[in-house]
């Protein structure tokens, strides 16, 4: 939709009739990190012209520096070993990246950190050493209220007005609220069942879930074929379903593995002892904050800005070339960490067929997303007996909701700034179309798309207290679970790669969460380690 129709729709329209003389709208930013290297190396152009200009020698080179090469340094630094440099890519922290407007720190990536199961060791390490919990290792940690979620944690915009939580009840007819609870009730039961092997049917990291056949089978079928199997067609337990697969796939219920829309409910086991099984970690600026500590670790001697535009295999190591500010540094290395999205891997490695995974068959396939911060001069008005939530979700919205990136800093009073951050997964056509519409798509077409779930809540409103919005597009933010993912055997053999390249990244999983990006990248650090 152009802005001019959603301008006519009311949002701004309403302001220009109160407030004469005021611009249109606030100033918009765009931001596509990633997308000029990205399409350069599809093309074949990234080190057209260009000569190498610096020599590194190394040990280990850890190739990406979003949260599987930031844990793959992390813990080589945690064990004294210093003989690696890390490379940044486009996007220092990647997925975990944030930005500041002003004074106020907001995410433009993940924004929390649900409670680790217990089988997440990488992370429960990394609270430890960040001192957010009592004992990380206990089975009901204590932890530290400063990023603990504050209440009220989320509410939804339904039937116009708002709800305490995000699935639906309010105004929903009883035999709806009893298929929910029936679904709740499967999915709970779920979490402490064991396959034939013994081991948790649906786990965190997925590596550790059971392989029993039976289970596994629901990989062969979509989620929205397994709930008209079972009789779940309440409409608004199908759009909540639809709405989890949105935010942690890209996915819709028709295109999500069923054994991937079951483990989203059944794997989660984390526990507080100051908070519900459903608390989450949360930061102003999101995953940035625990992803800073990580590189904190490894200090900047050990770091190289630059993007990696190939990597050979030699008889004697590895060779990666790094595009840095027009230049080209070439770094030789005994062994190198791919941390990197396998798209990208597919052009960047030489000869990635012999490891076992072909591009054409075996890459994810990676949603496309959109994160949009709405810097506020002013918090916007809620109605009367109306308490601003942490998450904010709009009932058959087309975004994923926004969060308060001041939310932790609320207390007696507000501050006088704030920034919420919308999310939206675009999920509603082929990823690669939606891709070339983000590509060309302008500043005022994005934002009537990123603004649609405030202005849906405060109308004109949102216009008058909005001073700039930041819109990052991020053309292959996640891969997604499709059905038969589980079978892919080119990520599995990736993963299985122990020799001059290893290979540590979310793709592996085809499930773009922290934990499991942390546990591939440990699982790497280990190797190294020996």
């Amino acid at each position: 939709m152009k802005r001019r129709a959603f301008l006519q729709a009311g949002v701004a329209a309403g302001l220009a009739s109160t407030l004469p003389g005021c611009r249109w709208g606030p100033e918009i930013r765009l931001a596509r990190p990633g997308m000029d290297i990205g399409h350069a190396l599809r093309d074949h152009r990234a080190t057209t012209g260009l000569a190498v200009s610096g020599e590194i020698h190394t040990d280990v080179a850890i190739l990406g520096s979003g949260i599987a090469g930031l844990t793959a340094g992390w813990r080589l630094a945690r064990e004294g070993f210093d003989h690696f440099v890390l490379v940044t890519g486009p996007e220092p922290f990647g997925n975990a990246a944030a930005s500041r407007i002003g004074d106020v720190p907001c995410p433009t990536g993940a924004h929390y950190l649900p409670l680790p199961t217990q089988a997440s060791t990488p992370v429960r390490t990394l609270l430890a050493e960040m001192k957010l919990a009592d004992d990380a290792f206990a089975a009901a940690p204590e932890y530290d209220e400063s990023a603990l979620v504050h209440a009220p944690e989320s509410r939804l915009w339904i039937n116009g007005r708002w709800q305490d939580g995000v699935q639906p009840h309010h105004g929903v007819p009883a035999f709806e609220i009893a298929e929910q609870q029936r679904f709740y009730g499967y999915t709970e039961s779920l979490k402490t069942r064991r396959g034939s092997d013994g081991l948790r049917l649906f786990e965190i990291p997925l590596a550790l879930s059971s392989t029993d056949a039976e289970w596994r089978a629901l990989d062969r079928e979509s989620f929205a074929h397994w709930l008209a199997r079972h009789g779940y067609t309440a409409p608004s337990l199908l759009w909540y379903l639809e709405y989890c697969c949105r935010d942690d796939f890209g996915t819709d219920l028709a295109h999500t593995s069923a054994w991937a829309g079951l483990h989203y409910f059944a794997s989660r086991n984390g526990r507080a002892s100051n908070g519900g099984s459903d608390a989450v970690l949360t930061w102003a600026d999101g995953l940035n904050t625990p992803a800073r500590h990580q590189l904190k670790a490894i200090t900047p001697q050990r770091t190289l800005a630059g993007s990696v535009v190939r990597v050979v295999e030699r008889r004697d190591g590895v060779e990666a070339l790094v595009l840095q500010n027009g230049r080209l540094v070439r770094i030789h290395a005994k062994r190198a960490v791919i941390a990197m999205p396998l798209m990208v891997a597919a052009h960047v490695v030489e000869n990635i067929g012999a490891y076992g995974f072909d591009p054409a068959i075996h890459t994810p396939e990676h949603a496309p997303w959109l994160v949009a911060n709405f810097a506020m001069d002013h918090f916007p008005a809620e109605k009367t007996g109306e308490a601003l939530a942490w998450d904010n979700v709009v009932y058959q919205g087309k975004g994923l909701g926004y969060v308060v990136a001041t939310h932790q800093q609320i207390r007696a009073a507000r501050p006088e700034r704030t920034v919420f951050s919308a999310y939206h997964a675009l999920s509603h056509g082929k990823p690669l179309e939606v891709r070339r519409w983000l590509a060309s798509a302008g500043a005022d077409e994005l934002y009537a798309l990123a603004a649609s779930d405030l202005a849906e809540v405060y109308g004109w409103r949102l216009t008058r207290n909005t001073s700039a919005v930041e819109i990052t597009l991020r053309g292959h933010a996640m891969p997604s679970p499709r059905p038969g993912f589980l079978g892919n055997t080119g990520t599995r053999a990736l993963a299985e790669a122990d020799g001059k390249l290893l290979f540590a990244h979310s793709d592996l999983s085809a499930y773009s969460i922290f934990e499991e990006a942390a546990w591939w990248g440990w699982q790497a650090a280990e190797r190294l380690l020996g």
